[in-house]
């Protein structure tokens, strides 16, 4: 089967496989000139240690050298789930639509964050009025409802975007993530349930047999990853999976947001490693759960500040870093043009 463009409908699951395992590789002279400019840079080989690499990294994704960040988007999905009656937040469902008036106000940390980061943000509602079945009773989603939501992620992204940053809000979506981290670890929610809004360890218990309940009953699912996202997961996860896919497919680096932004990107990698390459982790989260999954899917977060907000507040904080390194590979002087000498 010939490889799928973002432009193509996605039929079933079987095609976006297929898209998964066919992807644009990185732009390796592009890496390599950046490479090439950073050891004529004033500078000890080395020195400015991780914006070096942010630097080759968004070359190496954007397709271009020098790496530029005019256009930077911010992205929060928002998602509702019936799972939120199980007592597995610390706040009610309503607040997840008190919380995108809130967005449209312009009283979120996020609309702070992304304001301080020189970024647009755009809050994607998806599924509104059709929240994610409560999947101790069923699978969240149809595979066709799941391939709607990871189609509005695709739509979301424009072509024209030098930096995705990715995040996400949704009363009791850190039960869905944390379902599915467990699933594609293989294995049971006390690994993976946290505190999430702020339970008490009684209600963290309560998460991990939700969580074990759903494992349980859908466990002939479990062994295949998009499986996995559609009978446990929300769609505001199905969406992150097409933004991220987005943006490998239009050459656009992400940044991604902390544990349940993550989680998308780990559902990727399992369909495919290296499927989510071209994807940063703006910050360690303080949800237990995201510290193992970067270590099962082999990825340094930039910050750790103990964050948990969601929002992507953490990968907000991370867009400066990258601005940061763009700003010192592009705007240092060399050794030659500022007439200083080298290492003997």
């Amino acid at each position: 089967m010939p490889p799928v463009t973002s432009a193509d409908p996605i039929t079933d699951f079987a095609q976006l496989r297929d898209m998964v395992r066919h992807l644009p590789p990185p732009d390796l002279a592009a890496a390599a000139a950046c490479r090439a400019r950073d050891a004529e840079l004033t500078k000890p080989a080395g020195a400015l240690g991780r914006l070096e690499e942010l630097a080759e990294w968004l070359a190496a994704w954007q397709g271009r050298h020098p790496p530029r960040l005019e256009r930077v988007l911010i992205l929060v999905f928002v998602g509702w789930h019936e799972i939120a009656r199980r007592g597995v937040s610390a706040y009610p469902a309503e607040v997840t639509d008190q919380m995108v008036a809130n967005f449209a106000a312009g009283g979120a940390a996020i609309n702070q964050l992304a304001r301080l980061a020189g970024a647009e943000l755009r809050v994607v509602p998806v599924g509104q009025g059709r929240p994610a079945h409560d999947f101790t009773q069923r699978p969240a989603m149809s595979e066709a409802g799941c391939l709607r939501a990871i189609e509005i992620g695709i739509g979301a992204l424009p072509w024209d975007v030098d930096l995705l940053a990715i995040g996400e809000m949704g009363i009791a979506n850190t039960t869905p993530a944390a379902a599915m981290a467990a699933a594609l670890a293989g294995e049971g929610g006390g690994r993976w349930a946290g505190p999430g809004t702020g339970l008490d360890p009684e209600g963290v218990s309560r998460k991990a047999a939700v969580i074990d309940q759903a494992l349980a009953r859908h466990r002939g699912a479990m062994t295949d990853p998009l499986e996995i996202l559609r009978h446990v997961g929300g769609r505001e996860h199905a969406a992150m999976l097409g933004a991220v896919l987005a943006g490998r497919l239009r050459r656009i680096p992400v940044m991604l947001d902390g544990f349940t932004a993550t989680v998308p990107a780990a559902v990727l990698e399992a369909i495919e490693p290296g499927a989510a390459g071209h994807c940063q982790v703006g910050h360690c989260s303080a949800e237990p759960g995201h510290r193992r999954l970067l270590e099962q899917i082999g990825r340094r977060p930039l910050l750790d500040l103990g964050m948990r907000l969601g929002e992507a507040s953490g990968a907000a904080l991370a867009i400066q870093l990258a601005r940061a390194a763009v700003a010192c590979h592009n705007g240092m002087a060399t050794f030659a043009s500022a007439k200083v000498d080298q290492r003997a």
